[in-house]
């Protein structure tokens, strides 16, 4: 149980089942922001990013465009978690980089499945 994943969510509950879900399998870091989430990187390089995109000060789309201006960070897979699977939406975050959309509210199998393809 080596792999790490980072959740990024700004709903408790999101996070908590994200956590049940993933802590059997992997190691998990949870944070309810973008920006608590960013100085993490500086000290843990995750295996996979699970993020949301409707988020208070920096959003999904955001921080992805950050991760992926970086040498450091731009290889690491980035899911979005989000209700905002709409198709214009999907299309802007795999332009900006992302590994693929999961739906809110998700359940515990398909997110274990869908972040096992990328693990």
């Amino acid at each position: 149980m080596g792999k790490i994943i980072f959740v990024v969510d700004d709903s408790v509950t999101n996070l908590t089942l994200a956590e049940e879900a993933l802590a059997d399998s992997f190691n998990v870091l949870t944070f309810s922001s973008a920006e608590k989430m960013l100085p993490a990187l500086q000290k843990i390089t995750p295996d996979l990013i699970l993020l949301d995109i409707e988020m208070p000060g920096m959003n999904g789309f955001e921080a992805m465009t950050h991760l992926k201006a970086s040498d450091l960070y731009s290889k690491i897979p980035v899911i979005f978690l989000t209700a905002m699977n709409d198709e214009a939406n999907e299309t802007f975050g795999i332009e900006l980089g992302a590994a693929g959309f999961i739906a809110k509210p998700f359940s515990a199998p398909e997110l274990l499945s869908r972040i096992q393809t990328f693990i």
